[in-house]
């Protein structure tokens, strides 16, 4: 009879065991995360490698485009829930267009957008950028700069020949070729440019030392269907954060090798960002620059600038990371 009643209770604590697993397998929820393949994604990676996704019971998918604005269009699109590493200049577009997108998060503050141009075609200085053609993705933070740098320097986008690339090898090859005099667009594609150029190449800094944000951003609908989730999915950023601080080399070498990120390259450009999940009044006031900018130029048909706290959505963060939020509400 002893034999048989630790034979029932073995067999019942294996039941329990099974049940137990399979109720922690249960629980995992799954999401599909849009993004585009830069740097400023590091905190994303980090969660990631680490298993700090899982550990908030996520299983993540994976969906990769080539920019931030085609990775939001993603969401908006259906086909992912979370894009990760969007810039705030698309946030301003779906503003205008009254698209329900709400960033939840900024996981990077950086600067790394640069002008690289052929030499051969006469340029030398900023002002000889006149009457070129000028490449960048349309519809990205990059032609905000592009335009931005511009005025600064006496001009605008109608003094110039404005030609859409739209993909990663263009990005390159396209002022490698000649095909165009210049492209305005992010790091490690701007450095690549630059070295298939050689010394024909000429290179500008282009942000004028006002950061590129990288914002996470779901739909609204999703949003407020999954509030919990949401939660999880910052709370696993924060930890990410978290180890990055105790851990830097470790974390650096993860993302590098994430990103098939040359050492040279993580040298130059690891600096110019700051990876920490914030939401804070700089970025409204960035976002507020870029749509008065988009009314002058004449991008959207609307007049005035949205409240684009309208467009941002803290609850989230307040519970993840207290002090984190410096919105003026």
């Amino acid at each position: 009879m002893v034999v048989i009643a630790i034979a029932v209770i073995a067999g019942l604590g294996g039941w329990l065991l099974l049940d137990s697993q399979k109720t922690t397998e249960d629980s995992m929820e799954s999401i599909t995360v849009a993004y585009s393949p830069f740097e400023s994604t590091a905190l994303f990676w980090i969660a990631e490698d680490q298993q700090f996704f899982a550990k908030n019971g996520l299983n993540i998918t994976l969906r990769k485009y080539d920019s931030g604005a085609a990775a939001l269009d993603g969401v908006v699109k259906g086909e992912a829930d979370i894009a990760v590493g969007i810039s705030e200049f698309p946030l301003v577009i779906k503003a205008f267009q009254d698209t329900r997108v709400r960033a939840i998060g900024n996981i990077d503050k950086g600067d790394f957008i640069y002008l690289v141009a052929r030499r051969d075609r006469g340029i030398v200085n900023v002002p000889d950028l006149k009457g070129k053609r000028i490449g960048t993705t349309i519809g990205t933070v990059a032609e905000f700069h592009l335009g931005r740098f511009l005025m600064l320097n006496g001009m605008t986008l109608r003094d110039i020949t404005l030609v859409d690339v739209r993909t990663p090898s263009g990005w390159i090859d396209d002022v490698a070729k000649g095909d165009i005099d210049a492209i305005a667009t992010a790091q490690p594609y701007a450095n690549a440019a630059r070295d298939r150029l050689g010394d024909n190449a000429v290179v500008w800094p282009i942000q004028s030392s006002q950061p590129l944000f990288a914002l996470v951003i779901p739909h609204d609908t999703w949003l407020s269907t999954h509030p919990e989730t949401t939660v999880r999915f910052l709370r696993a950023l924060t930890q990410a954060e978290e180890y990055l601080n105790a851990h830097p080399p470790e974390a650096r070498a993860i993302v590098q090798k994430r990103l098939d990120l040359d050492s040279g390259y993580m040298d130059t450009v690891w600096q110019q960002n700051q990876f920490s999940l914030t939401l804070d009044q700089s970025l409204v006031l960035a976002m507020e620059d870029e749509a008065r900018w988009m009314i002058r130029n004449n991008i959207t048909n609307e007049t005035v600038v949205p409240d684009f706290r309208n467009y941002l959505y803290t609850d989230g963060l307040d519970k993840v990371k207290p002090g984190s939020v410096k919105i003026i509400r």
